[in-house]
């Protein structure tokens, strides 16, 4: 309604509407801006457009009139600050920002703000929710968060300018379908900016802010005494670099020969020489150095999970500057993380950080160097001498070779599937080193969204040492009836993970043999994630498995955690259910309580039981401790 046509008492429900409601249109505020801006601003702007959704001020009322009357129904004034929400929201998209809303109100000088972390599906969430235009985040938050039917929503969304609503609320709705528990996860602390967790800015940065302010305030009130000085004296001396002004140089740039990776012992991207084209243009470099320690209005920034985007302490090391399909990308290495900086022609700029710390000869053989809509390239290390891409589903399939490019980048490698997606493919990049550091060992990496790609390993029994190399035949089955289950683990910062074939059993009535396979990913911050799943003998070489248990934050099925059992209910040809249960070597008995009570003296157990039958399963080791069953 035009702000003409407005009476007083609108304008008082809509104020009144908007301080009795704040926090829920704040969380709609947050969910439809733009990803890009970063945490902290979108909190910022998420506060500053709902404050300045109400009506400036009522129309005067003409002499003699009546005051209006209050209307009946109290949530008009809700929908007109919701109304106005939305459409303030959605004009940041685009970047068409509105000038009203400059400067941003709030302002906080000296601190970050950001809503609380969330866990693995909020953040497969957020991911999610970033990959979509600001209509179909609006048209989720309307639905899930406000609660509106589709018409309503839809009205909302034609008076807030959307082209195209009905488009809109079908993304949303792949986006709902794609994500369980969509609404409960958005009503979260992930995506609360009203419960907020204060860090301090780049001290030493803000610091050498206020002293270059002062050192300028005394350059212009000395500045007559500089001119009048005599020729001839001894030249100035400027005042030594800091370490943060000497990280933004270009010409400091850490550097490494090119054939440093083979006269090393150690092998990881600190051995990568700098490669690409403009490795020697300074003004690029300098420019992703610049975004980097300091980031402009509208840059979209992308860490992996526990991965810091502070700026660089001490001058990083230069690993490729060159043009990427008609992108300008830099790749720089701090000792600790990747930092991707990308420049398309016309587009605000990318930086994409990824934790690499610990890296070694397979975590460290290539990078992410450009990702488009299906698709994506590697830079490999120097030490790659071929690449090849196979089929996680397609075991028996060989693997077929691709074309690098002289400084390293590979072909287009097709992604693996996306959440939502049938998963009929998983495409694998099959790495082999050079037989000047290694013995030309192959190794398998796929992609899971960070800029490393993550190192697929299997462990064929509990006393074949640690794990090896997933390129053997029975590796490569193992793997193709547990590579789609990779798909909860995109975006989670994995290092590895790996396949621990830890036991086999024969199933009741001649059923064959099913393997128990403990699938195990570590990220690179230390924290892991275990499943177990149970293979029964499939009909096909890629037919998934059965998830019997699983566990975050946890050291089973590693070198710390030898010891796993898992439990699943399953029906013979018969018809006939049994519970089943296996655990690894050391696991001497089992005992099975609750709605079914049995024991076995060995390390698998089956008896008759219903599919519906609560039961506790627990085993027993051979040094007396007890280890309980791993839980779906």
């Amino acid at each position: 309604m035009p702000m003409d046509e407005r009476t007083r008492a609108e304008v008082e429900r809509a104020e009144a509407a908007l301080v009795e409601h704040y926090p829920r249109l704040v969380r709609l505020a947050y969910l439809v801006l733009p990803p890009s801006m970063g945490r902290h601003r979108k909190v910022l702007t998420a506060h500053g457009l709902v404050q300045r959704a109400l009506p400036w001020r009522a129309p005067r009322r003409p002499a003699g009139a009546l005051p209006a009357q209050r209307g009946a129904d109290p949530g008009a004034g809700y929908d007109l600050v919701r109304q106005r929400t939305v459409e303030l929201a959605l004009a940041y998209e685009e970047r068409q920002r509105p000038a009203v809303l400059l400067p941003t109100v709030p302002f906080v000088w000296g601190l970050r703000l950001f809503p609380r972390a969330g866990g693995a599906d909020e953040l497969a969430l957020d991911q999610a929710l970033s990959a979509v235009p600001a209509a179909v985040r609006a048209a989720l938050g309307l639905w899930q968060l406000e609660g509106l039917d589709a018409d309503a929503a839809r009205a909302v969304l034609v008076r807030a300018g959307v082209a195209d609503p009905e488009a809109a609320q079908r993304a949303a709705g792949q986006v709902d379908r794609r994500t369980a528990g969509t609404a409960a996860l958005l009503n979260s602390g992930e995506f609360d900016p009203c419960t907020v967790q204060a860090r301090p800015t780049d001290l030493l940065r803000r610091r050498q802010r206020v002293r270059a302010t002062a050192v300028l305030a005394a350059v212009l009130v000395a500045g007559t005494v500089a001119v009048a000085a005599l020729p001839g004296g001894p030249p100035a001396t400027g005042p030594v670099p800091t370490a943060a002004q000497q990280a933004l140089d270009p010409a400091r740039l850490l550097r490494t020969p090119h054939e440093q990776w083979a006269e090393t012992s150690r092998v990881d991207f600190t051995a990568w020489p700098p490669r690409g084209r403009q490795a020697g243009d300074r003004q690029l470099l300098a420019r992703a150095l610049r975004v980097w320690a300091a980031p402009p209005p509208g840059t979209r920034i992308v860490a992996a999970a526990d991965t810091s985007t502070r700026p660089p302490a001490a001058p990083p090391r230069l690993l490729y500057a060159g043009l990427i399909d008609n992108v300008m990308v830099v790749v720089l290495h701090d000792g600790e993380r990747l930092v991707r900086y990308a420049e398309p022609e016309g587009a605000t700029p990318t930086l994409h950080f990824a934790r690499v710390d610990a890296a070694d000869l397979t975590s460290a053989g290539g990078l992410v160097i450009g990702r488009g809509n299906g698709w994506l390239r590697y830079l490999i290390a120097p030490w790659v001498s071929d690449v090849a891409v196979r089929d996680l589903l397609a075991p028996e399939a060989p693997p077929h070779g691709l074309h690098l490019a002289p400084d390293g980048v590979t072909d287009r490698i097709p992604l693996p599937p996306a959440d939502g997606v049938p998963c009929g493919h998983w495409p694998a990049t099959q790495f082999r080193s050079s037989p000047r550091i290694d013995d030309r060992r192959s190794f398998l990496v796929t992609d899971l969204g960070d800029l490393a790609p993550v190192h697929l390993t299997y462990l064929p029994s509990p006393g074949a040492g640690g794990p090896g190399e997933a390129t053997g035949t029975p590796a490569l089955h193992s793997w193709a009836r547990t590579a789609c289950t990779l798909r909860s683990l995109r975006g989670t910062g994995v290092r590895a993970v790996n396949n621990w074939a830890y036991a086999q059993q024969d199933l009741p009535e001649g059923g064959g043999t099913a393997t128990w396979v403990c699938n195990r990913a570590d990220t690179w911050r230390g924290p892991g994630r275990a499943v177990v799943q149970f293979l029964p003998p499939a009909t096909g070489p890629a037919d998934p498995g059965k998830t019997a248990g699983r566990a975050r934050g946890t050291a089973a099925c590693s070198p710390f955690g030898r010891h796993v059992l898992g439990d699943v209910h399953w029906q013979a040809k018969s018809g006939k259910w049994y519970l089943l249960a296996a655990g690894s070597s050391e696991v001497a008995g089992i005992d099975v309580t609750g709605g079914v009570r049995a024991g076995a003296a060995a390390a698998t157990l089956a008896v008759p039981a219903g599919p519906q039958a609560p039961v506790r399963v627990a085993g027993r080791l051979g040094d007396g401790r007890s280890l309980l069953a791993l839980r779906p």
